[in-house]
């Protein structure tokens, strides 16, 4: 998939159109059509304005097309459900450090977000 379709596939998510799309990200209307062509590739900037706007997209996948893999480390995610967008899985992994959220990349593009309860 290239990036101009992974760009694509966050309007859809989000059910905007490329006008709608471009004022939300904060591009002129025609910066968004050289990139969706393929005419231009995106610049870091623009890229980093998508981030911005949409925290729940991976920054890796939006840039690489692959999400990475995290650490092997002990995860227990329960009580999950595609429709939930909250969980209440615990990780222990021995450090003080907490999970803001998780996020599920699928194959056909779409993903859902995961935020552990905070107790």
């Amino acid at each position: 998939m290239l990036i101009q379709d992974r760009i694509r596939t966050i309007m859809k998510s989000g059910n905007h159109t490329a006008s709608e799309f471009a004022d939300r990200i904060g591009v002129k209307r025609s910066n968004l059509s050289h990139v969706l062509s393929g005419r231009n590739k995106p610049s870091l900037d623009f890229l980093v304005k998508i981030i911005q706007a949409y925290p729940n997209v991976d920054a890796s996948w939006l840039v690489t097309g692959e999400v990475r893999k995290t650490s092997s480390a002990a995860m227990d995610v329960s009580n999950t459900t595609s429709s939930s967008t909250e969980t209440s899985s615990t990780v222990n992994r021995g450090d003080s450090k907490e999970i803001e959220k998780i996020l599920v990349f699928y194959k056909d593009g779409t993903f859902d977000k995961y935020t552990p309860n905070q107790q």
